[in-house]
Order: C-alpha cells, then sequence, then structure tokens
C-alpha cells in the first residue's frame, strides 16, 4: 500500500494523537511506543497533549539493534533471520515494550525512512508496524511509503497513531 504525507501537518499529527488520548482516556488504557526509523515523533505527538500522563505510560527508542535486544527482548537471532525492519522484529518489539512497562498496549515502529539503506527487497519507505495489547491476538501491518526522509516518518507516525487509535477505540471498557 502506498501512501503520501500530503496531507500529514503538524496540524492532523496532533488531531490524530488527541484521538489516541481521548479513547485511552475513556478506556482507561495505557500506551506504550517502541519506535525506530521515528525516532520517538510518535510519543512526542502524543505527550504534545495536556493530560497525557493519564493515558501514556513511556516510549523506548530503539533505533539500533542492540538497542531493540537489550531495551525491547528482541531476540538476535530475529534480527539476523529477518532483519531489523521485519514483522517478527516488529512484533517483538511491541511484545517488549507492552511486558517491560506495563502498560495496556504497544505499538511499535521499524522501518527503513532513506534515503539510504534500502535494498530490492527492503525499499527506502518499507516500514513495519505492531501493535500488541493484553489478552488480544498481535496484529502487524506493513507499509510502503513515498517520498523523502520526512514525508516517510511522518507517514510512519500517522498510522501508528491510526492503530492506538483503533484499538483504543475497540478496546471499549477494560
Amino acid at each position: 500500500m502506498a501512501d503520501t504525507a500530503a496531507d500529514l501537518s503538524d496540524r492532523a499529527l496532533r488531531s490524530l494523537a488527541e484521538s489516541a488520548g481521548a479513547l485511552l482516556l475513556a478506556a482507561a488504557r495505557r500506551v506504550a511506543t517502541a519506535e525506530s526509523c521515528t525516532g520517538g515523533w510518535v510519543a512526542k505527538c502524543l505527550t504534545d497533549i495536556a493530560g497525557s500522563s493519564q493515558w501514556f505510560e513511556r516510549g523506548y527508542v530503539t533505533y539500533s539493534n542492540p538497542a531493540k535486544e537489550q531495551s525491547l527482548g528482541v531476540a538476535a537471532s530475529v534480527i539476523e533471520t529477518f532483519g531489523a525492519v521485519s514483522r517478527p522484529t516488529a512484533e517483538q518489539m511491541a511484545a517488549g515494550a507492552l511486558h517491560d512497562s506495563g502498560a495496556d498496549m504497544a505499538v511499535a515502529i521499524t522501518g527503513i525512512a532513506g534515503p539510504d539503506g534500502g535494498s530490492a527487497d527492503k525499499p527506502v519507505g518499507l516500514v513495519w508496524f505492531a501493535l500488541a495489547q493484553r489478552a488480544a491476538p498481535p496484529l502487524a501491518v506493513q507499509h510502503q511509503f513515498a517520498g523523502d526522509r520526512e514525508a516517510i516518518r511522518r507517514a510512519a507516525v500517522a498510522i501508528a497513531l491510526r492503530l492506538v487509535i483503533a484499538a483504543a477505540g475497540a478496546s471499549g471498557q477494560p
């Protein structure tokens, strides 16, 4: 799926974060983030919202492979076999953030924002997302974004926020 960041202004990202926060608050749930290519941008958007301490638990910026392993418990064998930008890595990032933080849900992002680092099978703009929740099966999705580094990262932040919105909105009361 190709996405662009044409309509992803700071105002649009703030609106997504506000929606996520309102739904998390209504459901009395807390979220954690595990970010690689977005470098903490999702956590920044969420914590820009006044009152976020009521529903934001913590964020992990695990840019390097050792950080993913040490902070989130991603298995070195998973990174060696599938790569840092892969479904299994994203899923283990989300599971690790969920376990370590004690939050009710965790969203993870790992991708190739460019302009370098892409390959034929993993091009620039490829981003994997995972959402882990307590007592629910994990969700993982892949997106292929177009544009420069800024556009790819901005689009990835929007998808991560939308995943949180969907999960928080579907959860009802705990």
